[in-house]
């Protein structure tokens, strides 16, 4: 009989176990209907961009005159576009540019932003004074007159210095990165991110003015836990919630940065696909031949509009998962 009730408490026990924090989060994310398609989105954009090769059904360069303006057809699923070429092919190798933006302007965004401002909330003082200014300052600087005078002034400089670089040196990849246009699009990305941090080091910094004073970080004080420690080890992880929310929702400002800059002729240069520059190729075309011409806007506008609220459909999923009480 003990030896039941023994058993009985055990499965109880079993029965009443919690489950872990993450499946609990993930559980209230996934009822968000919105942040999964847009959770699906993402995942097929990253798998599009990183498998491009192998999806496209044609070059994305080769052009076709005998076959320019077609309209979607077995041959050519999205048609094709004033110079011949398919449509679907640039879509999809345009997801390389998307990814590679992100990749790039949140690497940079993300290292200072967090550091920053982790830096300025803990130590504060004239440390956080400096910092402040210097993010008082990015916010009152407009992105887009900064990222003109980026191109027009200190781009081709740092453009031409690498291709003498590479040939000086015998690279031919870094030659072929250059000549290619990813590198004078390198140089606007650095740009639009070394602006771009200051509203997550302004996060940041707050999140660890509200926790620097808990007894937790007092105690690892006292036993001489060194500051960068506590920093990256205590007060970041326990202000995750609030910054991957953020992070989320700023990856889709930065696609869509990826595709205004494009399609206003500073971002990435022709041939080279672009979903900025399939929208400025056509979009003359819209009011002088409408309706038939419509299939070469609406496409590629579909695409970047599902792609930036897809990031939005997602921080808000985490939003609505880290803060169960909204």
């Amino acid at each position: 009989m003990a030896a039941q009730t023994t058993t009985l408490e055990q499965a109880q026990t079993m029965t009443l176990k919690p489950r872990p924090a993450w499946y609990e989060t993930w559980l209230r994310f996934s009822r968000n209907v919105p942040a999964l398609l847009g959770l699906i989105i993402i995942v097929a954009l990253i798998f599009t961009a990183l498998f491009a090769p192998a999806l496209a059904p044609f070059d994305y360069a080769k052009t076709n005159l005998d076959n320019v303006e077609q309209p979607p057809s077995a041959a050519h699923w999205l048609g094709t576009d004033q110079l011949g070429r398919d449509m679907l092919s640039r879509l999809i190798y345009g997801a390389r540019s998307v990814v590679f933006v992100i990749a790039v302007v949140s690497i940079i965004s993300l290292t200072l932003g967090l550091t920053l401002g982790a830096v300025a909330g803990y130590f504060g003082g004239i440390v956080d004074t400096v910092i402040s200014r210097v993010i008082d300052f990015l916010f009152a600087f407009p992105e887009l007159l900064f990222i003109f005078f980026i191109a027009a002034t200190i781009k081709p400089g740092i453009v031409g210095n690498l291709k003498s670089f590479a040939l000086a040196n015998n690279l031919p990849w870094l030659t072929e990165f250059v000549r290619s246009g990813y590198a004078d699009y390198l140089v606007v990305m650095i740009a639009l991110s070394i602006l771009g941090w200051g509203g997550l080091a302004r996060l940041v910094r707050g999140q660890i003015l509200a926790l620097r004073e808990n007894d937790f970080v007092l105690s690892a004080e006292c036993v001489g836990v060194p500051a960068h420690k506590i920093i990256f080890r205590y007060l970041l992880p326990n202000s995750l919630a609030p910054i991957l929310v953020s992070i989320s929702m700023g990856l889709g400002g930065i696609a869509l940065a990826e595709g205004v800059l494009a399609y206003l002729g500073i971002g990435l240069q022709p041939p080279n696909p672009s979903w900025g520059i399939i929208l400025s190729d056509n979009v003359g075309r819209y009011w002088r031949e409408w309706p038939e011409m419509l299939w070469l806007i609406f496409i590629p506008f579909v695409i970047m509009a599902a792609v930036v609220f897809a990031f939005n459909f997602v921080g808000d999923g985490l939003n609505e998962a880290f803060n169960p009480e909204l």
